[in-house]
């Protein structure tokens, strides 16, 4: 059986941990372990983690960076940590960040955070079970949470 290992934060407003786990158990059946960090600058550790010590095939790092200068540059170094993370590892981490500023409202800025992780969830989905429909969707503009922006090409 395949696993999966999830990880999200406690600084997030939205649990897009719980939004992934339900996603992924309505397309397949895999062995989800899931750890939950206080923040996203704790997501690459615990993402390495899984996978060196748990086993999991691939990772969703999922997090919420404030809207704060100072929350952009903790975001940038926790993607550059997954990034190095995935190489360390040779396995995917998929990040999973919806920043704060992102929504016009809260309930936008929920609604955003439950579609992507759960968009993204069937990514991981797709990406260790069936490949191949991500190369069907090659170069066709798809977007995790909002719509997609479709093909420059018909």
């Amino acid at each position: 059986m395949k696993t999966i290992g999830i990880v999200d934060t406690t600084f997030a407003r939205f649990d897009m941990g719980s939004a992934a786990v339900d996603e992924i158990k309505q397309h397949v059946s895999a062995r989800i372990i899931r750890i939950t960090v206080p923040g996203i600058k704790d997501l690459p550790v615990a993402s390495k983690k899984l996978i060196e010590e748990q086993g999991c095939e691939i990772v969703m790092a999922l997090g919420m960076p404030g809207a704060a200068d100072k929350d952009k540059v903790c975001a940038h170094e926790a993607s550059t940590g997954i990034i190095q993370a995935q190489l360390m590892t040779n396995t995917h981490i998929i990040e999973v960040f919806v920043h704060e500023d992102e929504g016009k409202d809260e309930k936008e800025l929920a609604f955003l955070m439950e579609n992507r992780a759960r968009e993204h969830a069937r990514n991981v989905v797709d990406l260790l079970f069936k490949p191949e429909k991500l190369v069907k969707q090659a170069g066709t503009g798809q977007r995790q949470g909002f719509e997609d922006v479709g093909s420059l090409r018909g």
